[in-house]
């Protein structure tokens, strides 16, 4: 009985992943390949559970808000005022990161990278090199996702 009842569930998993509840019986004899329970007198129908195309193992975003200049220049002094080498009192959006701020080159990198992950695509090498003013990024990110006045 416990194989019949394993074999119900392997089919049924195969063919719909889950079943439905299902009154199965130890007088049940067979069970033929339209899950029906066969009995000396009775059926009892194993109905397939209908599932919707959303996997719930998959993750959806959303676009998010759409940006303007004046959140992309929040959002890019909240991150640097949250870096621990910058003072949030020199910070403006034309503190220079070396030279006002006394960021060395590793902290610069570590500024872009923060920045990626803020905006959420990568800026290239060639490119970072120029960011070199918090208005800089704020221009950047702009002209990356089409923002103008």
């Amino acid at each position: 009985m416990a194989s019949l009842v394993r074999m119900v569930l392997r089919e049924g998993m195969l063919k719909s992943r889950y079943l439905r509840t299902a009154s199965l019986r130890t007088v049940i004899i067979a069970v033929d390949k339209n899950f029906t329970a066969i009995e000396k007198h009775k059926k009892y129908t194993i109905t397939p559970k209908i599932h919707s195309t959303l996997d719930t193992s998959k993750r959806l975003y959303s676009g998010g808000l759409p940006l303007t200049l004046e959140l992309i220049r929040d959002r890019v002094l909240l991150v640097l005022k949250l870096y621990d080498k910058v003072d949030a009192e020199k910070l403006t959006l034309e503190s220079h990161f070396m030279n006002d701020l006394g960021l060395d080159s590793l902290d610069h990198v570590e500024v872009i990278m923060a920045m990626e992950d803020e905006f959420g695509f990568e800026i290239p090498d060639s490119d970072a090199e120029k960011l070199l003013r918090p208005a800089d990024i704020v221009r950047y990110v702009a002209d990356k996702e089409d923002i103008y006045d």
